[in-house]
């Protein structure tokens, strides 16, 4: 991850610490920060925007929280009111596709849990990440399918705050959908 395109600025590490300088002449000018860097900052900084947040597709709500932990709803990786991946990784779709898929669906809980907290500077870790991934046969690939959302949410949330996770494979999700993402966060 690096400062937003066009910026003077770079990335310096150094005693576990990340800073920002840009070198004018032969000075290395540090940049000033407020404060510690948020999951909205990352955002930009990694040029993401987050899709509309999808609506229910039944008699349930997207979000529940209770005390300081947000449970988000098996969320899919839906476009609108469809799916845009289907089928399953080893008949239909290969490994990649369901990467794809894993991806636009953290992108959804991303937008989701922002609906409804305001900020996603408000999470203040991701508790747990379960991922359903629709397979055929033998497929034994559904960590490398669920490892796209886990690298989502590493990028926007930083690798200290990775959750525990379950990955399990199935015959068959909701709307004929790839794979479903259910995620608990805590809240600050």
């Amino acid at each position: 991850m690096s400062p937003p395109v066009g910026s003077p600025y770079r990335w310096l590490f150094g005693e576990g610490e990340k800073h920002e300088y840009k070198i004018q002449g032969t000075a290395l000018i540090a940049r000033e920060h407020s404060g510690p860097e948020g999951a909205e900052q990352r955002l930009k900084e990694l040029a993401t925007k987050l899709p509309v947040p999808p609506k229910p597709f039944g008699t349930y709500v997207e979000t529940v929280q209770t005390g300081k932990l947000l449970f988000l709803t098996g969320m899919l990786p839906t476009e609108g009111r469809g799916a845009k991946f289907t089928g399953r990784v080893g008949a239909e779709l290969d490994v990649e596709a369901g990467r794809k898929a894993a991806h636009l669906a953290a992108l959804n809980v991303l937008a989701v849990a922002r609906q409804h907290l305001g900020s996603l500077d408000k999470l203040t870790r991701v508790v747990r990440l379960g991922v359903a991934v629709a397979t055929s046969g033998d497929v034994r690939d559904q960590p490398k399918v669920a490892d796209a959302a886990s690298e989502l949410l590493q990028e926007v949330f930083g690798k200290e705050k990775n959750p525990c996770r379950l990955v399990y494979g199935v015959a068959s999700l909701p709307l004929g959908s790839t794979v479903e993402l259910e995620v608990i966060f805590e809240v600050g």
